[in-house]
């Protein structure tokens, strides 16, 4: 479980929030503007982002589109003191998720964050990320920008779990169980086969690669 980024310049407004979360269970982590924040992703673990709009170097917008880029999966809550139409707007076409506008009370806040972990965690049970490719497996489809990849359905199922678990040693027996069942009559050459198609299929451009463990399996690895 990743913790929730408070980013704000204000650091009363930062603590102000971070209390409310830890006061419902949740752990933060602040950033004082856009550009601290998106360091910030890339050393830790980070479920959701609470971002102000008005901010130093990197305002909120500007944060959200890159982090939208490459943390698509990401819930982004935008937290601004506007509250005109043409703002939210912009915070949306930005990537945000959801908008609140200070003053907030602690529940709805906290509501709000809640309803945003719930969908994202419902959407990534059928999404996974493998470097810039998103597999989708309720379509078993994979997409790297506008390119469309239709794989034969082991091989997508193998890339998925590998994605759903990157970073992670998985056994080839554990592989084997888990794509082509516990009844399963083959040998690990079959393992072995798929995994050398998928390599062969996707190169160092899409992001991603496939480790093999010398006498444990594989492991998938953004690049």
């Amino acid at each position: 479980m990743g913790a929730i980024l408070v980013i704000d310049d204000d650091p009363h407004i930062r603590e102000l929030v971070q209390a409310l979360l830890g006061s419902a269970g949740f752990a933060s982590i602040p950033a004082a503007d856009g550009r601290e924040a998106l360091r910030a992703l890339g050393e830790t673990p980070v479920d959701l982002c609470v971002v102000d709009a008005m901010m130093p170097n990197l305002d909120g917008a500007g944060f959200c589109r890159v982090a939208r880029r490459y943390y698509p999966e990401l819930p982004l809550l935008m937290l601004t003191a506007k509250g005109q139409l043409g703002d939210k707007v912009t915070g949306f076409e930005a990537g945000a998720d959801d908008y609140l506008v200070k003053p907030f009370e602690r529940l709805e806040l906290i509501a709000r964050v809640k309803a945003l972990l719930r969908r994202y965690r419902k959407v990534q049970e059928q999404i996974a990320q493998a470097g810039r490719l998103t597999l989708d497996s309720a379509s078993h489809v994979a997409t790297l920008g506008q390119d469309r990849y239709d794989l034969p359905l082991k091989e997508f199922g193998l890339l998925f779990f590998l994605a759903s678990h990157k970073g992670r040693t998985l056994t080839r027996a554990g592989l084997l169980d888990e794509v082509w069942g516990l009844d399963f009559d083959g040998t690990e050459r079959t393992l072995d086969v798929h995994i050398n198609r998928l390599r062969e299929r996707f190169g160092p451009a899409t992001g991603f690669r496939i480790v093999t463990v010398r006498g444990l399996g594989y492991r998938l690895e953004d690049i």
